[in-house]
């Protein structure tokens, strides 16, 4: 059997990824499990295969964090902007219009209004 059969790698590979959706936005568990829909046990065991949103918000966060930076990005999506804020969205798990928030904030150059600061 390889690692990708493996369902410990799997589980372990999903818990790092949600570990580090937390981590960038600054999140608290239970927030992650509202946006993941998962009960904190399942989010502690790894058990977490069928949230195919996981991979697909942590490429679109983990580019924006790169280019504005993890501290801007955690201010940001507590931050009211057009949409409302950007973590109302995702615990509403409007993953389209979070999406589309995202793609404001990196066209406004990653400046949040109000004293915030350019991405370098």
């Amino acid at each position: 059997m390889g690692e990708r059969d493996d369902p410990l790698i799997g589980r372990r590979v999903q818990s790092e990824r949600a570990l580090r959706l937390m981590e960038l936005l600054g999140l608290s568990e239970d927030e992650l499990c509202r946006i993941l829909d998962v009960e904190p046990l399942t989010l502690l065991s790894g058990q977490l295969d069928h949230r195919m949103e996981l991979p697909i918000l942590l490429g679109l966060i983990d580019e924006a964090s790169e280019r504005a930076g993890r501290a801007l990005l955690r201010r940001w999506v507590r931050a009211s902007g057009p949409a409302g804020r950007p973590l109302d969205l995702l615990l509403g798990r409007d993953f389209g219009a979070f999406e589309d928030a995202l793609g404001e904030f990196a066209s406004s150059g990653f400046v949040l209004r109000g004293g915030g600061r350019r991405a370098r």
